[in-house]
């Protein structure tokens, strides 16, 4: 049976606040006579209350004795009722806090308040204490209590002020109470105009409210308060990046390492940006740098690696890689890059063992991925099939992501029909799962089963609208298999809006152009296609663009480059048999 002071830590994992009672003391034991001292916390985070030298009263014993055996039993109600009567005869905050544990369990709002007014009148500057009152009085609606209760926060615990709060949004999350808690810190921030961090956690808050304009405001605010606040730079910069302005987020990082050059949170941060900004010698000469300065730093060895590879210098990757494989804490992921590196020079047997050589989680599943993706690569589909059997048994929880590599093995072997009815039987328990739904799609297209391809990609964009990928797949298909070019463009032209550089996106919005009779158009956009990604549907799409405006030779001379690497491509095989085979 359920011991009480198991039943107490239960609680803690189920109503998640685990960082909320991070500084809770330990429960009074019923059966002393005397209430023993709470249990010391480090400064800053919760005051000490006061050693309790008060004899508990008999009726209070029998209160406490009573509460233990109804939590054994599961009676939590009862539970709470003896906790509750024994926080208003002794003062001791430790019971009001257990009271106000089980009645958030509970969700009995009105004993959660009562329990934290007792908490709070024993203890009142207690941070836990606030947390729950604030935490009480944003989840009844009342502005004014929780303005009040994040006020004492911040005035007691500056330090670990945006921490709190997060924490109280989190939690509060799945009730949709985002807005009034970023309410309640307005009224904050009107109060206490001087306190950037006020500011700051609206922003932060704001993100995860998908609202970037407002962030960017609000930590704009922050450093208006405080300027050269790093972490408030950083935010400006992660911002930025977020929305795709990279030169943004690059100066406000340029600046903020020059005012704090021994920041290696920010370098890492600028670093990050420039690789996004696919400005990898700039962000391979900051890691450089570090390593000067700190030649330990092996996150930022790895880091350095995977920017060679981008570099497609693989032997100086290779060399970082191979000395990490002396710290254990990075030995595999060393060996998960230096498996790409082999496979990448075409060296099936070593990849594969080095693979196998990873063994630390995540890694390790993601290892079991690419060498199932290589076998199918290398056509060894008894191999790949064992391998991913043997994944799906042991990681049950990544059954999505093992649904969609096999199907993906079907595909290669031109099974589709197998492949559709695999991923169809899986949307039966997921129905909205967006990844199930393109796979489908992309099966539904080798089977001519348009209708269905349509009806999935267009869920996949009732829920995400800004989805490139289904936008470019339904807009393609639509100019390559029907003749619904206006429907076409429209979505071609959103996805192009939301991802202006991405090859295949070029080449679908190339191809409609050409099947619209706009050749000039549409060799502009195949070309710079093909300049980005030398792919090779994009590599017949191109060729075919280049014969019909009598650039034959140009047009053999690509055909021929992608048909030597991959003869058995069903896109250079149509335009050979459509276009080539009749010409000669």
């Amino acid at each position: 049976m359920l011991s009480f002071r198991l039943f107490v830590f239960r609680l803690f994992s189920v109503i998640t606040l685990g960082l909320l009672y991070g500084c809770a003391s330990s429960p009074a034991k019923p059966q002393q006579t005397e209430a023993a001292p709470a249990k010391p916390v480090s400064p800053g985070q919760q005051s000490k209350p006061k050693e309790v030298k008060t004899s508990i009263d008999p009726d209070v014993l029998f209160m406490l004795l009573t509460a233990e055996l109804a939590g054994q039993r599961g009676q939590y109600g009862i539970a709470l009722e003896g906790y509750m009567e024994a926080a208003k005869r002794v003062h001791d905050p430790r019971f009001a806090e257990r009271a106000a544990m089980i009645a958030m369990y509970l969700k009995d709002s009105g004993k959660l308040n009562e329990a934290v007014t007792i908490w709070l009148r024993q203890d009142a500057n207690n941070i836990t204490a606030r947390k729950f009152a604030a935490l009480a009085a944003v989840k009844s609606g009342d502005k004014v209590a929780a303005t009040a209760h994040i006020e004492s926060l911040l005035k007691n615990d500056p330090a670990g002020f945006d921490k709190s709060v997060l924490e109280l949004a989190s939690v509060l999350q799945k009730e949709n109470k985002s807005d009034l808690i970023f309410d309640v810190l307005s009224n904050v921030a009107a109060k206490h105009p001087d306190q950037a961090v006020v500011y700051f956690v609206q922003a932060l808050l704001a993100t995860q409210m998908e609202k970037p304009d407002v962030a960017e405001a609000k930590v704009g605010q922050a450093l208006r308060v405080q300027p050269g606040w790093d972490k408030a730079l950083m935010l400006q910069a992660q911002l930025a990046m977020f929305s795709g302005d990279f030169n943004k987020a690059k100066t406000a990082l340029k600046n903020a390492s020059l005012k704090f050059p021994d920041d290696n949170k920010i370098k890492k941060l600028l670093a990050q940006v420039l690789v996004k900004a696919k400005d990898y010698a700039a962000a391979g000469q900051v890691y450089q740098d570090m390593l000067k300065s700190n030649p330990n730093d092996n996150e930022s060895r790895l880091a350095l690696g995977l920017v060679y590879l981008q570099q497609d210098k693989p032997e100086e990757a290779e060399d970082l890689f191979t000395k990490l494989l002396d710290v254990p804490e990075w030995r595999s992921q060393a060996n998960f890059y230096l498996a790409k590196i082999a496979e990448q020079q075409d060296d099936t047997d070593r990849a594969l063992r080095l693979y196998d050589k990873v063994s630390d989680e995540p890694v390790v599943f993601e290892a079991g991925i690419a060498a199932v993706a290589l076998l199918g690569k290398e056509k060894q589909f008894a191999q790949a099939d064992t391998r991913l059997a043997s994944l799906a048994k042991k990681y049950p929880k990544q059954r999505v992501r093992i649904l969609l590599v096999y199907s993906e093995l079907l595909n290669q072997q031109q099974q589709y029909e197998k492949a559709f009815n695999l991923l169809t039987k899986a949307l039966v328990d997921l129905p909205d799962d967006k990844n199930l739904l393109y796979a489908r799609a992309l099966m539904s297209e080798h089977l001519g089963k348009l209708d269905v391809l349509e009806a999935d990609l267009k869920k996949i964009l009732d829920k995400h609208p800004d989805n490139a990928e289904a936008l470019n797949a339904l807009g393609y298909t639509l100019a390559d298999k029907t003749k619904r070019y206006p429907e076409a463009e429209t979505y071609l032209l959103r996805a192009l809006k939301l991802a202006p550089n991405e090859a295949v996106i070029l080449d679908s919005y190339g191809w409609l152009q050409f099947k619209l009779g706009n050749t000039t158009k549409a060799l502009d956009y195949l070309e710079r296609a093909y300049a980005k990604q030398q792919e090779n549907e994009i590599a017949a799409h191109l060729a075919e663009v280049l014969w019909a405006v009598n650039q034959k030779d140009k047009s053999k001379k690509i055909f021929n480059k992608a048909f030597r690497e991959a003869p058995e491509d069903h896109y250079l095989l149509d335009f050979k048999a459509r276009i080539l085979d009749k010409a000669e």
